[in-house]
């Protein structure tokens, strides 16, 4: 590892963290760790909550730097480090930096009532200008819900911020935000170009307790001498990215320009495409947020399809149906062995908290038409690989009817990607060509840190070893076969959605 420069990629995901080692001047992944190995844990003190440890983040992204940099010898050539983080969550300090309470996670519901409220309360129309969404069930709306329900902790408070920002906090010791992060957690009015003060004065929250804000991509701050201590790397490093995971992920798979698209199917599952204009979605199915290269000057949104019942519905069965003792890739080959619509087996995927497509409305996950003499799990499994795609399609039509049309989604060979027949059913029921590349969070995070540290002058130079790796097509065999399917399982939905 003498003589060469290298870029240090972390993935702060709710599951795990993930760390890679890019070269600089390849751009290609060099080494790759994780910690922990098994999933962290997400605590759930009353249903619909969801909560995590922000010391246990910083534990395992010392644990990751650890693996990754075994070999000593490399350390000393890491030029700069790029962070992406797990979108929508609010970590609180006190005066002392010390974190007041776990941190209110991205599928945390409490605050859906509070956001509703707030947008009622506001106006739809001015909520919509302003800040291209309701408020919903995002940071600012967690942080009101504290103020409103734990007025003691609330008190205490000197800053509230994103997953990400209290990583590179502990990395550089320099509190700091950013404006795609202000947007993620709906702080941010895009008419004004400033902290909106509407939606603070309406929560009754001061603007000096958000970190001020640097531009995504630029010197952040530099590794402390603390942080060198606790993770082995030389001080004064630069944290020269930061970014939520979608825009990241879109980020790592080249997705800078109107009409691209990007996709990731892990916990969650999301479409994430890039418009070149102010908008919104009447109904808050998607949502808008400022991508990594968006400016005043020049718009750049990320237009954001979430379901929440994703990868998460798949590891679900995996430890319900099997007791954890079978592989994902076993439980494909299972899914492949039943033909198409898995023998009228339906699966709705919606059991990790609310979502934003039924406007935050508790729903619930459930499998219908279930025959005791005719359903085994290999259906059971078929039915969930086909519920999760169609509820990404079911999404992915609002995000059309904002004008995100594209022929090409890019996704990374990750999650359930990895599944031939997942990308086959996807490709088919959304019509579109899939397209996979050999790159994740991690590298993506590495590869933005060279551009914040002027490493890359541009994102084409950045980006010039990534390679499509797998190109997979509407299958026309099945097309007009899912193309029913698709229309049945949505016409049960809405029949269901009317009854709720």
């Amino acid at each position: 590892m003498n003589n060469k420069n290298y870029l240090l990629g972390l993935d702060i995901g709710s599951s795990s963290i993930k760390a890679a080692l890019v070269d600089s001047d390849t751009g290609e992944a060099v080494g790759a760790a994780q910690s922990p190995d098994k999933e962290m844990l997400i605590n759930t003190p009353q249903p619909g909550w969801a909560e995590q440890d922000p010391e246990s983040w910083w534990f395992h992204v010392k644990e990751a730097i650890s693996k990754l940099t075994e070999e000593k010898s490399g350390l000393k050539d890491i030029k700069a480090i790029g962070i992406s983080y797990q979108m929508h969550g609010l970590v609180l300090l006190d005066k002392g930096h010390k974190v007041l309470r776990p941190s209110i996670i991205w599928c945390d519901s409490r605050a859906a009532e509070t956001g509703e409220e707030a947008f009622n309360t506001i106006g739809h129309e001015k909520c919509f200008k302003q800040l291209l969404n309701s408020p919903g069930n995002f940071t600012a709306s967690k942080l009101a819900w504290v103020k409103n329900n734990e007025a003691d902790i609330f008190d205490k408070i000197k800053y509230a911020m994103l997953p990400g920002d209290y990583i590179a906090y502990r990395l550089s010791g320099e509190l700091n935000t950013t404006v795609s992060g202000l947007s993620e957690g709906i702080f941010w009015d895009f008419k004004n170009h400033k902290v909106s003060d509407d939606l603070m004065n309406h929560y009754g929250l001061d603007t000096n307790v958000l970190p001020p804000e640097v531009p995504t991509f630029s010197i952040q701050g530099e590794l402390s001498a603390i942080a060198s201590k606790e993770t082995g790397l030389p001080a004064g490093i630069p944290i020269s990215y930061r970014a939520g995971d979608q825009p990241n992920n879109a980020l790592s798979l080249n997705v800078f320009k109107p009409g691209e698209l990007a996709a990731t199917a892990g916990t969650s599952g999301v479409i994430y495409g890039i418009l070149d204009r102010l908008n919104h979605d009447s109904q808050s199915r998607v949502n808008l947020f400022a991508h990594v290269n968006h400016s005043k000057e020049e718009a750049r949104l990320g237009v954001l399809l979430c379901i929440n019942g994703t990868g998460i519905l798949y590891s679900w069965l995996k430890n319900q149906l099997f007791g954890g003792q079978i592989s994902y890739p076993e439980m494909n080959e299972l899914a492949a062995s039943v033909p198409a619509g898995s023998d009228g087996l339906r699966i709705f995927p919606f059991g990790n908290g609310v979502e934003r497509i039924f406007q935050n409305k508790p729903f619930g996950g459930s499998l219908n038409n279930i025959d005791f003499n005719r359903h085994g799990r290999a259906h059971i499994v078929r039915a969930a690989q086909e519920g999760i795609i169609f509820a990404l399609n079911y999404g992915f039509e609002a995000m059309r009817d904002l004008g995100v049309l594209t022929q090409t989604v890019r996704a990374g060979m990750a999650n359930m990607f990895q599944s031939e027949l997942f990308c086959e059913i996807f490709a088919s029921v959304t019509n579109t060509t899939v397209e996979l590349y050999n790159t994740d969070g991690a590298i993506g995070a590495a590869r933005g840190a060279g551009i914040g540290a002027g490493i890359y002058n541009s994102t084409d130079e950045a980006f010039a070893s990534l390679k499509s790796l797998k190109s997979i097509k509407p299958n026309p065999l099945i097309t007009d076969i899912y193309s029913e399917l698709y229309h049945q399982w949505k016409n049960e939905l809405k029949s269901m959605l009317n009854n709720k």
